[in-house]
Order: structure tokens, then C-alpha cells, then sequence
């Protein structure tokens, strides 16, 4: 077969079976793009500064567009190196710990309620786990069985977080400011939901190693 028709017999077979999209990268870098926003969520909980909180809600944004992309392309994807649909629930689980930092942030602005030592302490508890999360799926294309091992750090740190959130209830319910007690209790609960979607994401990262190993 010479050069042209070798060259047109491969535009024909890659019309019909185009190549998989390197799913392994686009969900390294959405996790990527998680840890960013919630390095920022620490960092908001340390200063109180309102232009921190700015870029955690702009970094929201800009994740959003990450997902959209990264589903369209799922979407597209003539085939996938695994399982379709863990793809898509790792793809929404990583976006959903960006919304809830997101929404931490935008009612403690709404509310008038500045961070304190349980939402810094749940926070750098979320980023930990967070960052466990980056290795885990850094590695699931080429070390598998070690991602598993940073999903189950992942796990851990939820534990740990959901500990805490449960000292910064008992602490809150003292006294009789019953209005800041409600006020604080949202804030604790939406951190408490960031930690558990990474909880989840955790999971569906242990399930996708599980599938392919």
C-alpha cells in the first residue's frame, strides 16, 4: 500500500473509530482545578479577606466551564478506557466540591457570619482530602493500584472533617444566641457537604481502580 492510500485508509478508519479521548488528563486536571479552589477556601477561612472569597466564587466558574467541557467530550466520545458512566460521576463529584465551597463562601457573605476556628479546621481537613484526590487521579492512568491508596486517604480525611463538624455543633449550641447558632449552622453544614462530595468522589475513584486493575 503506498503513502496516499495507507494515509487515506487511516482518515477512513479513524472516521469510523476515532480515537478515545485521554479521559485519564481531563479528570486530572479538573482535579486539579478542585484543589485551586479549595486551597483558596483555606485561605479565605485564614484571612477573612473579601477579595479571597471573590476568586473562590470566580474559580467556580471556571470549573463550571471545565465540567460542561469535559461532559460534552464524554458525550462525543465514540468509546472510553473505562466504565462511561464512573467517568461522568467523577466528572460531576469533583465539580460538586467546588459548588459547595462556592456556596460556603457566598452565605457567610450573605449572612454577615466571618470564619473561625471550625471552618478553618474543617477547611484544611476538605483540602487535604482534596489533595489525595489530585494523586489519585494523577496516577489512575499509570499506577492504579496507588490511586487507590489516595482515595482511601481521601475517605479518611472525610472522617475526620465530619468529626469536626460535629465538635463545632456541639460548641455552637451553647449559650443563647440562638440567631448566630443558626447562622453558623449553615456554614458548618455546607462545608460538611463539600467534605462528604469528596467522600463520593473518593468512592467513584475506588470503583473506577477496582474496574480496570
Amino acid at each position: 500500500m503506498n503513502g496516499k492510500k495507507a494515509s487515506l485508509f487511516k482518515r477512513l478508519i479513524d472516521r469510523v473509530f476515532p480515537k478515545s479521548p485521554d479521559f485519564f488528563t481531563l479528570l486530572s486536571e479538573e482535579s486539579d482545578k478542585v484543589s485551586e479552589t479549595v486551597d483558596l477556601l483555606v485561605k479565605f477561612m485564614e484571612t477573612n479577606d473579601p477579595a479571597v472569597g471573590e476568586k473562590v466564587r470566580e474559580n467556580e466558574h471556571a470549573a463550571d466551564k471545565i465540567k460542561a467541557r469535559n461532559i460534552h467530550i464524554l458525550n462525543e466520545a465514540f468509546s472510553t478506557p473505562i466504565d462511561r458512566e464512573d467517568i461522568y460521576r467523577a466528572i460531576a463529584d469533583l465539580d460538586n466540591i467546588v459548588v459547595y465551597c462556592k456556596t460556603t463562601v457566598s452565605e457567610m457573605h450573605v449572612l454577615e457570619i466571618g470564619p473561625n476556628r471550625h471552618t478553618l479546621e474543617i477547611a484544611r481537613q476538605i483540602k487535604e482530602g482534596v489533595d489525595a484526590l489530585v494523586e489519585g487521579f494523577g496516577k489512575l492512568g499509570t499506577e492504579p493500584l496507588a490511586a487507590e491508596r489516595h482515595a482511601d486517604d481521601a475517605r479518611r480525611a472525610d472522617r475526620k472533617a465530619e468529626k469536626l463538624y460535629r465538635n463545632a455543633l456541639a460548641d455552637l449550641f451553647q449559650g443563647d444566641d440562638y440567631l448566630n447558632m443558626f447562622k453558623c449552622r449553615e456554614i458548618y453544614r455546607h462545608l460538611a457537604n463539600a467534605s462528604h462530595r469528596m467522600a463520593h468522589c473518593a468512592n467513584t475513584l475506588h470503583d473506577i481502580v477496582v474496574k480496570i486493575s
